[in-house]
């Protein structure tokens, strides 16, 4: 497949690594040193966006993508308020296809069906308080991560006590506590935590490297070429989220 990338960080820079090893070619790469070079043969010749960028830069380049019949593939994080719903609207109205994960590890995909379930049971067992843990490396720029933002959402969709979340300790019961995390290299590790007096429920996902969102940017690029719509990686794995 004929990939352009929108962002050349350390996960732009690796997925391009990935996918000339698997026989795709990168056609162009989109950074802020380049931005203003992006020509119209970009948007012929390309058969998939994948964005790792910021939302600025999404916010720029993915609508024409978008307008231009490319499908998008974005792992974007730290969206300002209604940024990502208007990306989605313009998908809709543009016929093209949008596929958004705040994660696109493979591993932490099973962890958010794990987490919706789990929140589910909690909601009619008495006793417990829950808790969510990110770790990031120290280049991480957003906090929360947006994967512990979307954990916390599911959370509060079961939850009849967590009204909201705060990226802080509290002592308010209707808060659900994010704590994050910044040491070293750590690729991401996410903990769930119900307690009560007596025990301790643990949902734990850890990510020994990159390799692993970067090769499930790629899975989901390649399916969504050909498509028309808004997507998840729960398409991708057809995993049924729960009603």
């Amino acid at each position: 497949m004929k990939i352009v990338l929108l962002g050349y960080g350390r996960m732009g820079r690796l997925i391009e690594k990935m996918a000339v090893d698997a026989g795709d070619e990168v056609i162009a790469t989109i950074h802020s040193i380049n931005a203003e070079k992006t020509g119209t043969r970009v948007y012929e010749e390309a058969e998939v966006l994948i964005d790792f960028s910021l939302p600025d830069a999404a916010m720029r380049f993915i609508p024409r993508f978008l307008k231009a019949g490319v499908p998008v593939v974005s792992g974007t994080t730290g969206w300002k308020e209604g940024q990502l719903e208007y990306l989605r609207k313009v998908a809709s109205e543009e016929k093209s296809a949008l596929l958004y994960a705040p994660n696109f590890s493979v591993g932490v995909n099973v962890f958010f069906a794990l987490n919706e379930y789990l929140a589910q049971i909690m909601r009619k067992v008495a006793g417990y308080d829950v808790q969510i843990e990110e770790i990031h490396h120290i280049h991480k720029k957003d906090a929360p991560s947006g994967t512990a933002r979307a954990l916390a959402e599911d959370i509060l969709a079961y939850s009849e006590k967590k009204m909201r979340w705060v990226n802080s300790e509290s002592q308010r019961p209707e808060e659900l506590e994010i704590i994050s995390k910044r040491e070293d290299e750590v690729p991401g590790t996410h903990v769930i935590r119900y307690q009560s007096d007596s025990d301790r429920i643990t949902l734990r996902h850890e990510a020994f490297s990159r390799e692993g969102f970067a090769r499930g940017a790629l899975l989901a690029a390649r399916w969504i070429i050909g498509k028309e719509g808004i997507f998840t990686m729960n398409d991708v794995l057809g995993i049924k989220k729960k009603q």
